[in-house]
């Protein structure tokens, strides 16, 4: 689906200062790469309209074929903040419309350049903010391989298209692993449950590595679910930590929301150490951490 195209006598380049990162980086072969500290771009995946693609224009670095929108990283900017500004930049995504859920980085030693795989929260129609496009399009993932592809985008399109379908997802036994701390926690258990849950929401900006939950080698951001029971219940939720109250038995609980996740395509691990629970969510397709694990990512 095409959203929209230039308008006529629209200017074919950018003008205005340049930012110290708009420059190429010339590699020992000669090739050249965009970007004085790296680049990065935005694979924003909407799930009734497909992936948002750039047709580029002809003037620019392979011009006239298909890529994400993306470009040179800021100085001192990270990766995921820049993919966002110049997807808003470039197609006018707006903010919050997108959650991360994996960084890819190809890091060429004198260059790199970092994908965002995002979903889309909250729909919009893109828009052509800057001289860089032909067109947008949203394409279903079956058919990006029919148009004439960016070769960057084109070599790491094969390993990003099998991951569109891997959505982590992690679900806390929050009083298992506050009460494996002993710090006060049962003097005031709703603030203990509180500061658990900030510290976790601090975990939203930097990710974490594929390893710790055995996924495929990336920078992950999964959904974040606590559940909380007993005098911790009313808690309030951070930002992108969704708190779950436990109607009963905390156990029992965690089993419900791990069901309910996986049965929605995710893949959930358990952060508890309490065996019996272990041994239950197993059995409904959830791997488990322990609370170690959990206390260990934490800052």
């Amino acid at each position: 689906m095409t959203i929209e195209t230039p308008a006529p006598g629209e200017p074919r380049r950018p003008h205005g200062p340049r930012d110290p990162g708009d420059a190429w980086v010339v590699a020992p072969d000669g090739s050249r790469y965009w970007g004085r500290f790296g680049a990065a771009g935005l694979l924003a995946l909407d799930d009734d309209k497909g992936v948002l693609l750039q047709h580029r224009v002809s003037w620019s670095h392979f011009g006239d074929t298909w890529a994400l929108p993306g470009g040179a990283r800021h100085e001192g900017e990270s990766a995921c903040d820049g993919a966002l500004r110049e997807a808003k930049e470039e197609a006018g995504v707006p903010d919050a419309a997108v959650r991360p859920r994996l960084l890819s980085v190809l890091d060429l030693g004198y260059w790199s350049y970092t994908t965002l795989v995002g979903d889309v929260v909250a729909p919009f129609d893109p828009k052509i903010s800057d001289p860089e496009s032909h067109e947008l399009a949203w394409v279903a993932p079956a058919e990006v391989d029919d148009r004439p592809l960016h070769p960057g985008f084109e070599s790491s399109w094969s390993e990003l298209e099998p991951l569109l379908t891997v959505r982590p997802a992690i679900v806390v036994d929050a009083a298992n692993v506050v009460g494996s701390v002993p710090d006060g926690w049962w003097r005031d258990r709703a603030g203990a449950a509180a500061r658990l849950i900030d510290r976790i929401a601090s975990l939203l900006g930097t990710g974490i590595p594929a390893a710790s939950i055995d996924l495929p080698a990336h920078t992950w951001f999964p959904e974040w679910v606590v559940v909380v029971e007993g005098q911790a219940r009313g808690v309030d939720a951070a930002d992108g930590v969704e708190v779950v109250d436990a109607d009963g038995s905390g156990d029992d609980a965690i089993v419900r929301e791990t069901s309910r996740l996986i049965a929605a395509g995710r893949t959930v691990t358990v952060v508890t150490s309490d065996r019996e629970l272990s041994e239950r969510v197993r059995d409904v397709g959830a791997a488990v951490r322990g609370t170690r694990w959990l206390l260990d990512l934490l800052p």
